[in-house]
């Protein structure tokens, strides 16, 4: 090859762009935008957003690659947890929120989520002091684009389905030692009273960010347009504690033994957040919670027995034993449906709802019912139905999905004669 055309060649390559091969990776990097959902075993990354940079008409699941890094600020993350790609169920055009659009100018991803699937989680459960429990971990994402070698990898905004409803900056101050964080949803309802929903977290939730007791279970479905249509709008209230609702003085665990040191400060947060709402109807306040909070509902409703509605409870974490008979008397007229699993060992039906029950029935209580599951299972079907079985102490899955209607001994819960669920029986109480 003669001199003149070899040069020719070197100033082709040098000027012809990054472009010119279908192997060669450019170095076109951007940014995406996370969407996060809560679903029944937890917060699950469902989807990325990726602006194309250009208005496009189709998209292809098989056109991109997807890889996760996971970084815990507590603990070290094993192998399989902390990185591993993640595969691409769907892909559409979009707008910037990831509505679908015959043309536009991003595509979305749907991502696979699954509770045995680590790393489909920006949230981690470590059980340490220095965590307590669920936190959110450092989560990157890398998008590459197979046939452009475009790649994003730079996450510039996150998008939290129903959670961006609620007000996450409410905080309380009840005095020097004590503070707590919550999260609100405001209904539209102009000119109505409306009810309220309180809902108290289990014992891994407590901290000072109200994202987490919202999403390390399904507790936002409270405000989801299916549960508010029931109530026809309805306030809802998280509040967050810092460690956990069952902490006595010593920070120890109690199933009631002791007295804990949240519950005044608790109902003065209750009571001040219904005073600034003019619009709660007074008459129409629920509280419930699951395991600790399962707790703190019971104990609430046994303190201030004239200022609830009605309870809503899954794996109560109160023991029978610290339960006197006074207090079944005073609550016997309360309206309380529990949740619970019969092979939850963490809290063991035998020592909390089932004896607290009978107690309640031997009392006289004509509105307290209980949904009795022999094990918690898969309810979407997807990960084997029946077949799949999750920890026992979970049964707030079925109370978060609203998917509770049967009464202790299999017969439908009733109001006014037609079965309902554990939502519209709620939505029917009032004192």
């Amino acid at each position: 090859m003669n001199r003149t055309i070899i040069i020719s060649c070197i100033l082709f390559l040098a000027f012809a762009g990054p472009g010119l091969f279908a192997n060669e990776p450019t170095d076109t990097h951007g940014g995406y935008t996370l969407v996060v959902e809560g679903f029944d075993w937890g917060a699950g990354a469902s989807k990325v957003i990726l602006p194309m940079g250009e208005t496009v008409s189709s998209a292809n699941a098989r056109d991109y690659s997807v890889s996760v890094i996971r970084k815990s600020f507590c603990t070290k993350l094993a192998a399989e947890r902390a990185s591993g790609n993640i595969p691409v169920l769907y892909a559409y055009v979009s707008d910037a929120k990831g509505h679908k659009l015959a043309s536009g100018d991003y595509t979305t991803l749907v991502l696979l989520v699954g509770p045995e699937f680590a790393i489909s989680s920006p949230m981690e459960y470590v059980a340490s002091a220095k965590c307590g429990g669920n936190h959110w971990v450092d989560y990157s994402l890398t998008i590459t684009q197979k046939s452009g070698k475009r790649i994003w990898d730079n996450e510039t905004g996150r998008i939290r389905p129903i959670v961006d409803d609620f007000d996450l900056t409410g905080s309380f101050v009840y005095d020097e030692n004590l503070t707590m964080s919550y999260a609100s949803y405001t209904p539209e309802t102009p000119n109505k009273k409306s009810p309220l929903i309180i809902w108290l977290h289990g014992g891994g939730e407590g901290g000072f960010d109200p994202t987490i007791p919202l999403m390390a279970n399904r507790a936002a479905n409270y405000a989801s347009r299916e549960i508010q249509a029931i109530f026809e709008g309805a306030f809802v209230l998280v509040p967050q504690c810092p460690g956990a609702w069952m902490h006595n003085k010593e920070g120890v665990m109690t199933p009631g033994r002791d007295n804990d040191v949240y519950n005044v400060g608790l109902m003065a947060l209750i009571k001040d957040f219904v005073a600034s709402k003019p619009a709660i109807d007074r008459n129409r306040i629920y509280v419930g919670g699951c395991s600790n909070g399962g707790y703190m509902s019971l104990k609430l409703i046994m303190m201030y027995p004239e200022y609830f509605a009605a309870g809503f409870i899954s794996s109560l974490a109160y023991e029978s034993q610290y339960i006197s008979d006074e207090q079944i008397e005073s609550i016997k007229d309360v309206p309380i449906w529990f949740v619970h699993s019969a092979d939850d060992r963490t809290t063991i039906p035998e020592e909390t709802v089932l004896p607290v029950y009978k107690r309640l029935m031997d009392a006289g209580a004509k509105n307290v019912h209980f949904s009795y599951y022999d094990r918690v299972v898969d309810i979407t079907g997807f990960f084997g139905g029946d077949d799949y079985h999750y920890y026992g102490h979970s049964s707030w899955i079925y109370l978060h999905a609203n998917r509770c209607r049967l009464d202790f001994d299999g017969s439908p819960v009733r109001v006014n004669g037609k079965p309902v669920t554990i939502m519209e029986w709620m939505a029917a109480q009032t004192k």
